[in-house]
């Protein structure tokens, strides 16, 4: 028996990945809030994308650092109603060696993905369980796993998501809620494609070439479906076989 239609969540949907995220779990049948933060022009692209696909999604604007605002706005969204499926995928580049990082640099992408991840999925955590069902896919990067000169504070905020990955797996299993990440690397659509030629892709990328957004998102849908109801805790790569 198929199951109804779930209500999910991905944070940065307006972004190239969030909004390829979003348009995927929109095909899939799901009511998908598509969050920005400035971009809500954007992310009411993406909704107007999903609805003449025949889907349903509605844009929702809120800051993911500020919890306050966090809980505000998704108390409204969790009324009536648990979001059954979230992706944690609000993320920021500020690059720069340790040596000359700012504390601003440090702090602002630690910020939005690891204290943006608590906000939004502590504030979903007890309906979704009250559910006794659920999934939770946060989205990662090959940074957290390799490293990457000039990203320290990319690959720490990367690697705390990783390690919360694995323990609120534990804390949830039971509760019939997985909870996995996706680490891409060289993406087309992704926050660091602009930093590899084709040339320099064709020599770190066994494949010989950048993933696009879609197949990182067919990955996100599949760990967002029933049929993946028994992977949870796990870092899934997916890189063109760089590690």
């Amino acid at each position: 028996m198929n199951r109804p239609a779930t209500r999910a969540l991905v944070t940065g949907g307006s972004g190239g990945l969030g909004a390829a995220i979003c348009r995927r779990l929109g095909a899939a049948g799901h009511f998908v809030y598509v969050h920005a933060h400035r971009g809500t022009a954007a992310a009411e692209g993406v909704v107007r994308d999903i609805v003449a696909a025949g889907g349903e999604a509605q844009a929702i604007a809120f800051d993911v650092t500020d919890a306050g605002a966090t809980r505000a706005a998704l108390a409204q969204v969790v009324e009536h109603s648990a979001v059954q499926i979230l992706v944690n995928n609000a993320g920021i580049h500020d690059d720069a060696v340790l040596p000359g990082m700012s504390d601003k640099q440090w702090h602002g992408v630690i910020d939005v993905t690891v204290d943006g991840f608590y906000n939004v999925t502590q504030a979903l955590m007890l309906p979704m369980i009250r559910t006794r069902w659920g999934r939770i896919i946060n989205i990662s990067s090959i940074a957290a796993l390799t490293g990457n000169r000039g990203q320290v504070n990319y690959a720490a905020a990367k690697g705390a998501l990783n390690a919360a990955t694995k323990a609120l797996s534990l804390e949830v299993a039971s509760r019939g809620i997985t909870v996995n990440a996706v680490a891409p690397g060289i993406i087309a659509s992704g926050m660091g494609a602009s930093a590899f030629d084709a040339a320099a892709i064709a020599n770190l990328v066994p494949m010989k070439r950048a993933g696009t957004a879609e197949e990182v998102a067919g990955l996100v849908a599949y760990l967002a479906s029933p049929e993946a109801g028994y992977i949870t805790g796990q870092i899934i790569s997916i890189n063109g076989g760089m590690i």
